[in-house]
């Protein structure tokens, strides 16, 4: 099946996998508890649910989840662990809110930056639109 995407990385991993099995079970405990009026059942399915992030989170910081974007061909299978979720992965919310400094020293090492800082680093004028005056943009004639 997987001949039908190419060779793109899907993000299929035990984090992901396991995160939506548990926030399924939720949501049909909560659905189930909906049409039979129980307020105690629909608070158990919202409590799975919680669970399910609780569950990904906890696997993704202990290797078994990805960082964001494409991975390199032989790490794409499913049961393949990540060595680096130890650091932290750049720019991952999971990471940063479990204190990863690595994510941010990485985030930073590793960053491109937008074309404008690139060019100011350099020395070089940022290029921008031609300037248009305020009052021109608000009669609605673009400076003519």
């Amino acid at each position: 099946m997987s001949g039908l995407h190419g060779n793109h990385d899907l993000g299929h991993t035990i984090a992901g996998w396991a995160g939506t099995a548990v926030a399924v079970l939720g949501f049909c405990v909560t659905g189930a508890a909906l049409t039979q009026g129980s307020s105690a059942g629909i608070a158990v399915g919202a409590a799975v649910i919680v669970a399910a992030a609780l569950v990904t989170w906890v696997l993704h910081l202990s290797g078994w989840g990805k960082p964001s974007g494409p991975r390199p061909v032989p790490e794409q299978n499913w049961r393949t662990k990540d060595r680096a979720a130890a650091e932290g992965h750049p720019g991952c919310l999971g990471c940063r809110l479990a204190g990863r400094s690595g994510a941010r020293r990485s985030a930073a090492k590793g960053s491109v930056p937008f074309p404008a800082a690139r060019a100011s680093e350099q020395g070089e004028p940022a290029r921008s639109a031609a300037p248009v005056a305020v009052s021109a943009v608000v009669r609605g004639d673009g400076g003519r």
